[in-house]
């Protein structure tokens, strides 16, 4: 059926890939399944999937080098499947550029609105973008412009997932606003996100890494509510 949304599962255990696809086959998705590391890069290319469910502990190359991979060519969302539930393990996957971690077993309910939460935050991204309605935000030495979802720093391009592009854009476009970590998920990870906050914490403690405060503005903790995009002096 034209229109389907494809999704790639890379999973070794072929009885959860295959529960998964019926799963996201009723509800109206086309599945592709592979069951290690290179198949999955390989068929991403042929397949051209809208989001890749990937496990994490796959043969060969593992899900985060998969995840590595496919970062460094494509912006196509990432939810990871794994049966470890440290959050090392969450916090490199996100790091690496993943957009959400569900952790096995889950229920299918959950998968499937993950899913598409996930591939609703996506859509804007690609289809949305218009000449006449840039979105644009500058301070000194920081240009955020989620037109084209590019971060300019100290008069340098900042490499950066779509979704810390994101979060950034939406603190620095309401300076010295705060917002929880749950207004924060739900603006930026969709209302039917399932994650906990600590996904705000991660991709707030990569943004500090990659830009520095500046003597005029900063990303500001609100201890006991959340963060802001603190411009000084105002």
């Amino acid at each position: 059926m034209a229109g389907k949304q494809k999704i790639l599962i890379v999973d070794d255990d072929n009885n959860i890939a295959e529960l998964i696809s019926l799963y996201l086959i009723k509800e109206c998705f086309d599945t592709l399944i592979v069951n290690d590391g290179e198949s999955a890069i390989k068929e991403f290319d042929s397949f051209e999937p809208n989001l890749i469910l990937l496990d994490l502990m796959l043969p060969g190359i593992d899900g985060y080098q998969v995840c590595r991979e496919i970062r460094s060519k494509s912006q196509t969302p990432i939810i990871m499947l794994s049966a470890k539930g440290e959050v090392f393990d969450k916090v490199l996957g996100l790091e690496l550029g993943a957009d959400d971690y569900i952790e096995k077993p889950f229920d299918s309910k959950e998968l499937v609105a993950r899913v598409k939460a996930v591939l609703r935050r996506f859509k804007p991204v690609v289809s949305t973008v218009t000449e006449s309605d840039d979105k644009i935000v500058e301070y000194t030495d920081l240009v955020i412009n989620l037109t084209n979802y590019s971060v300019k720093y100290m008069g340098n391009i900042v490499d950066m997932p779509p979704k810390e592009l994101e979060l950034l854009y939406f603190l620095a476009s309401q300076p010295n606003h705060a917002f929880t970590r749950e207004q924060l998920l739900d603006q930026i990870w969709g209302y039917e996100y399932l994650g906990d906050t600590r996904t705000v914490d991660v991709h707030i403690k990569r943004l500090r890494e990659k830009i520095s405060d500046n003597s005029e503005w900063k990303i500001s903790t609100i201890w006991g509510v959340g963060y802001k995009f603190e411009v000084l002096g105002r």
